[in-house]
């Protein structure tokens, strides 16, 4: 077999997070194929290598590619064809109703109108009877940035066929007006009930889109988290079709990221009788584990606390029995697989940790990490526990820049120094990922970096839990290397070395050096995927 011929890379700083910190950064290093093959000086590599091309990057920054270890993409593919009412989209209660009252006037009867990433603490409160007034017959969904409830209008009240005297289904809860009349809000379980996936048709559900058009937003959402410089992710929540469409995007050649995938635990049934499990797969693509819910969201304040919100109209839900999420724990554990859980309030990281205790004890699986996802509040107690089962941690990275100091107003100040707590799990030996949760918070990686460093809202300029700052080195390797080992990669991704795969981000300055409050203004100048250039800037 012809030996292929390297690529030299090199920039005027190039940040590898070799295993050696003691030794002075490579000017440059070689990639062969999908892998780097060799580091060291521009002249040590061309004597090496004289017949390789060199990629020169000149002022630029190289690190390692960034890595977010929960975001949702089957979850925003429909997004990127639906309405944008995000907050930077819309900015207010009244421009975000017109954005809806226009594409009411061009739908057809009977058609939804969906939105997402509505923030009602940015924004402002859009319910039920705001949305009736701008569109009377069609059925409107409004979706919470947080993920865990939307608004629908009498129209789509009408559809689902949810009436006043509805009874909250198991694990959610349809909100109500002062006067006890129905709001249009249905929170967790509520909502999650009745989005109909693509393949399913008839009344009493949301409608889904095609595989088709799914497909389609997948390709372009991949494109512009390319174009913020990421090149890998975990997919929290996939299901047999969002599988098929990731496939179906690598067979086009659009699969611009390496998709590592947890299969939502409604589906597990079929993989596990398939033999299917953790690693399945390949660098690609590849079944990180299984995502399994026990409570609520942070934004959407609806986790499982011990102690009350500072706000009484808040209430915490528990989505998934005791129960069933020992049982579901007991079950992907019994199989050797990895289980991620959905748990924010230190109540739910409670109930998680008792089950991963148990199961560890009674079903001994050495070297097997399960993930809690998001694990927002902790104490030292949680801490001790996560480091003795060598749980790993996937807490949001963006949540202090984006929301500022409404965290203090929702949790206390004193709280806040307990969320989020990226600097106790380093120094309590746990391992931490970085993660958006996207589109719960802003996807892009470099806004992630910026508010661990700085834990400062990027709008009110509050800071929230200083206790918990980590330095900008820390920062980026819990979106490299930390991410890498909550996927179980950790020998190949997340360093600038030898052995390596070769994705790397290039920027317009150095996240290392530069004032923290300026990182997410940096320009993302080009990133590649093994070795392949999947954007430029």
């Amino acid at each position: 077999m012809e030996e292929r011929t390297p690529t030299i890379v090199r920039a005027n700083s190039i940040v590898s997070q070799a295993r050696s910190p003691a030794g002075p950064e490579p000017e440059a290093f070689a990639l062969t194929g999908e892998t780097i093959s060799a580091t060291g000086t521009l002249t040590e590599l061309r004597e090496r290598f004289p017949s390789a091309e060199v990629l020169d990057f000149g002022d630029s920054t190289i690190i390692p590619g960034l890595n977010d270890a929960h975001i949702h993409l089957a979850l925003t593919a429909g997004d990127a064809l639906h309405l944008d009412l995000s907050h930077e989209a819309v900015g207010d209660v009244p421009t975000l109703l017109g954005t809806i009252a226009t594409e009411v006037g061009a739908t057809s009867a009977g058609v939804w109108v969906k939105g997402s990433r509505y923030d009602d603490e940015k924004t402002g409160v859009v319910l039920r009877d705001e949305l009736d007034r701008i569109a009377p017959e069609t059925p409107v969904l409004v979706n919470h940035v947080a993920g865990h409830w939307g608004v629908v209008n009498s129209a789509g009240l009408r559809w689902l066929g949810i009436e006043e005297s509805s009874t909250d289904p198991d694990g959610g809860r349809y909100d109500r007006y002062s006067d006890g009349r129905l709001n249009g809000k249905l929170i967790e379980r509520a909502l999650m009930n009745v989005l109909m996936p693509a393949t399913a048709r008839g009344d009493r559900f949301i409608p889904g889109d095609t595989v088709e058009d799914l497909q389609l937003g997948a390709a372009r959402t991949i494109a512009k988290w390319n174009a913020a410089g990421l090149t890998s992710i975990c997919d929290a929540l996939i299901s047999p079709q969002d599988i098929g469409i990731f496939s179906a995007l690598r067979a086009d050649d659009a699969l611009g990221l390496r998709i590592g995938m947890l299969l939502s635990i409604d589906h597990y049934d079929k993989a596990a009788d398939l033999g299917v499990g953790s690693g399945f797969g390949d660098y690609r693509l590849k079944l990180v584990g299984v995502k399994a819910f026990l409570d609520g969201a942070i934004g959407g304040r609806t986790c499982l606390l011990s102690e009350p919100f500072t706000d009484p109209n808040y209430q915490g839900v528990q989505t998934t029995s005791t129960t069933e999420l020992r049982a579901n724990v007991e079950r992907v554990h019994s199989d050797g697989n990895r289980i991620g859980v959905h748990a924010n309030g230190d109540a739910a990281i409670r109930l998680v940790l008792d089950a991963f205790e148990d199961v560890a004890a009674r079903i001994p699986r050495p070297g097997l990490r399960h993930r809690i996802e998001h694990c927002s509040l902790i104490d030292d107690n949680i801490l001790k526990r996560m480091n003795r089962l060598g749980a790993i941690a996937v807490p949001f990275a963006g949540y202090p820049g984006y929301h500022g100091g409404a965290l203090n107003s929702w949790y206390g100040e004193e709280r806040m120094e307990r969320m989020f707590a990226h600097r106790s799990f380093l120094d309590a030996g746990v391992t931490v990922a970085g993660s958006s949760d996207y589109p719960c918070g802003p996807y892009q990686p470099l806004f992630g970096l910026q508010s661990l460093i700085t834990r400062t809202g990027v709008d009110d300029g509050v800071t929230v839990g200083a206790s918990q700052k980590v330095t900008a080195a820390e920062a980026l390797s819990i979106f490299t290397l930390g991410s890498a080992e909550a996927s179980g990669e950790e020998s190949y991704k997340g360093r600038l070395a030898p052995g390596y795969l070769a994705d790397f981000t290039v920027l317009g300055d150095n996240p290392l050096t530069i004032d923290p409050h300026g990182i997410a203004g940096i320009d993302v100048r080009a990133t590649y995927v093994g070795g392949d250039e999947v954007y430029a800037g």
